[in-house]
Order: C-alpha cells, then structure tokens, then sequence
C-alpha cells in the first residue's frame, strides 16, 4: 500500500484519472446522503466487489457513474484488483485484509471529500447544503 500523498501526487499526473468528477446525479447523490452514508456504501462495494481473490468479471465489475462511489473508483485507481496492484501495490489473486479494504476506504474518503468541497465552493450562497456533506 502506498503513502496517500504519494499515491495523490501521482494519480494527478494520469490524464485518465484526474479526468473523472463528480457531475449531475453522482454530485447531486453525494451532497443529498452526505458522506458518512457514501462511505458506507463504499464499504460494501469494497467488500463485494474487490475483497474477494478471485473476482470473474475483474476489470469490468465498476460502472464509470452511477453511483459516486463508481467514480471514485476510477479517479483512484481502486476499480479493479489489477489497478489495485499497479497503483496501490496491493497484490491480485488473494483475499483482501481489513487494513488494505480500510486503506481503500481511506482514499475514496480523501478523493470524495475533495470533490465535496470543490462542489460546496459552488454552492457558497447554500451554506445548508455545505454542511450537509459531512453529516
């Protein structure tokens, strides 16, 4: 597993990645169920959809949207065990512990707070809405 601001320095130099944010319904999702929710729903993913050694569909299981999980996902590098190993160093072919499914968490968490915050900036006449996000 890597230093998060190791990983960040390097995800921004990817144009695939830094190209993905939160737009429309994903945003909208986020700002209504406020994070603590979002991050529960990642929990689950994570555990259905990377957790496992062998996963079937490995590479296709993560919508591009949909859920602002799903783009997250892809902004991280935690889409697939194969991005998971290139990016993160966390080998493919075994079951995943808890710390590296709560090391995933802790980066969805920083990617989507950032997002959260870039679209509270945009909503500074709404302050109901800024502290929504976070509780």
């Amino acid at each position: 597993m890597r230093n998060l601001d190791e990983l960040f320095a390097a995800l921004v130099k990817s144009n695939f990645r830094r190209g993905f944010h939160l737009r429309g319904a994903d945003k909208a999702y986020l700002a209504d169920k406020g994070l603590p929710l979002i991050l529960q729903h990642a929990q689950d993913m994570i555990a259905k959809r990377l957790a496992p050694a062998h996963i079937p569909n490995d590479g296709k299981q993560t919508p591009f949207r949909g859920h602002p999980v799903f783009v997250a996902q892809h902004a991280t590098a935690t889409c697939c065990r194969g991005c998971l190993e290139k990016w993160h160093r966390i080998p493919a072919g075994k079951l995943l512990n808890e710390q590296e499914c709560d090391y995933i968490l802790r980066v969805l968490e920083q990617w989507l707070v950032g997002e959260a915050r870039s679209t509270t900036s945009t909503n500074e006449n709404r302050p109901d809405r800024q502290s929504d996000l976070f509780s």
